[in-house]
């Protein structure tokens, strides 16, 4: 009896040496191709990091011809999901027009300039959800921006080293005094829209008197990831930047757009 115990001991020992070398062994296993998935497996990456859709026409483009390829474009959208667009206005407006000019529409932001002629100014864009109100208080803001920006533009045309740096800071200094007092005053200034709506909504809109242009946008998913440069009213011909006979405003820092 004592022989058969023993034997039967010895028995379950080996089988516990082979239980833990094959634990052992699946083990070992596991570790290695987990170490060679680690080296080869591709990082997570943000594949929205870099692809920044800009809309509007671009630098050197003929007026028209971005003005027919935007309707093209809106007029082939299929119904359906709403998208975003940019609304382009024939003119440039006062907040409280805004209202009317755009019922019924979501709007996300608008943009806007202070129309100074032979002046390159600022385009400021401003993020709204209610237009009867946020788009006043913007330009308040923006007004108060421009105000400090004079003061600052004015001290240092004191302690400039030259006169021409002198008669620049002094040039912008007067630049920004005459864009804040136009905010301040609720300027009609407005010449641009983001709204989001159905196409169907969107060629609605585009038959609204006051619209210049609809620009569709339906490869834009997230509006941080996306540049909107709207036409200006008064450009026609080919696309350019406004004429600027001002020394100040193209060679002086000005503040970041209100939001």
């Amino acid at each position: 009896m004592r022989a058969v115990l023993l034997r039967l001991r010895r028995g379950a020992l080996r089988l516990s040496r082979s239980w833990t070398a094959l634990i052992t062994f699946v083990l070992v296993a596991a570790l290695v191709v987990a170490a060679y998935r680690a080296g080869t497996r591709t990082a997570p990456f943000d594949d929205t990091v870099g692809n920044v859709p800009r809309v509007g026409p671009a630098d050197g483009q003929v007026v028209d011809a971005y003005r027919s390829a935007a309707s093209a474009e809106l007029a082939a959208l299929p119904a359906g999901k709403p998208v975003w667009a940019l609304v382009g206005l024939a003119a440039y407006q006062r907040p409280d027009a805004l209202p009317a000019l755009l019922d019924g529409y979501t709007v996300n932001r608008v943009v806007a300039r202070v129309p100074l002629p032979g002046v390159q100014t600022q385009l400021v864009t401003l993020v709204v959800d209610r237009l009867a109100v946020d788009v006043p208080a913007g330009m308040n803001r923006t007004a108060s921006d421009k105000e400090r920006a004079a003061a600052d533009a004015a001290t240092a045309a004191k302690s400039a080293a030259t006169p021409d740096l002198t008669a620049v800071y002094t040039a912008a200094a007067d630049v920004q005094r005459r864009e804040a007092a136009a905010y301040r005053q609720l300027c009609a200034c407005v010449y641009a829209a983001v709204v989001r709506a159905a196409p169907d909504r969107l060629r609605a809109l585009a038959q609204r008197p006051g619209i210049r242009v609809i620009d569709p946008a339906p490869e834009v998913t997230r509006l941080d990831r996306a540049t909107f440069v709207p036409l200006l009213p008064e450009q026609s011909g080919t696309v350019g930047p406004p004429s600027d006979n001002s020394a100040g405003p193209s060679t002086t820092p000005s503040p970041t757009a209100a939001g």
